[in-house]
């Protein structure tokens, strides 16, 4: 019985996700947490790179078109600021819905200890990332791969670059090799 339970909510968390996307052609989402400008964003478990990748370019045109993000279900960022509301956007996207859960994305933002078990953490939560998005004041980047922020100082190694640009650049969405985020 409880395997059943299970099982439904599942279909019935994965359903809701699919009829509640603002748009079909990108893969069905949920926004886990929010701390400050860092957004956990959750798919599916089946949800493949490509689709992902799909996901990431459609974060990449809002923000080259308009910087408005609340169509996508994110909260603004900086909402004082007079440039507008979503200036500095970091979104992280997970297959597993426990790690966008707001104690997890909590725990990993306020985390600064040396403890092993910490530090175990924030790798672990680095390694589940499926991929990612941000925008700042240079520009905007997109990738897929995990978050390699506390491991290697090569983040080529892990990430596939979907796109990088500077805000004059208009749509390019051209990989470069610039830094990583």
């Amino acid at each position: 019985m409880g395997l059943g339970i299970l099982i439904g909510g599942v279909w019935v968390i994965s359903f809701g996700m699919f009829l509640s996307r603002p748009d079909r052609t990108i893969p069905p989402y949920s926004v886990g947490a929010q701390e400050g400008s860092l957004v956990a964003v959750h798919v599916p478990p089946y949800t493949s790179d490509p689709e992902i990748k799909t996901l990431v370019m459609r974060f990449g045109a809002v923000g080259q078109a308009t910087r408005d993000f609340a169509a996508m279900k994110i909260r603004p960022t900086t909402s004082d600021d007079p440039r507008g509301r979503y200036q500095t956007l970091q979104i992280i996207i997970f297959s597993d819905p426990t790690w966008a859960e707001p104690d997890t994305l909590h725990r990993y933002v306020a985390n600064d200890s040396d403890d092993a078990s910490e530090k175990t953490f924030r790798k672990d939560f680095e390694a589940a990332v499926r991929a990612g998005y941000r925008a700042d004041a240079e520009g905007q980047v997109g990738w897929i791969g995990p978050w390699n922020r506390s491991g290697s100082t090569d983040r080529t190694l892990t990430m596939q670059w979907v796109f990088q640009e500077t805000w004059g650049e208009a749509g390019t969405m051209a990989p470069t090799s610039s830094p990583a985020p």
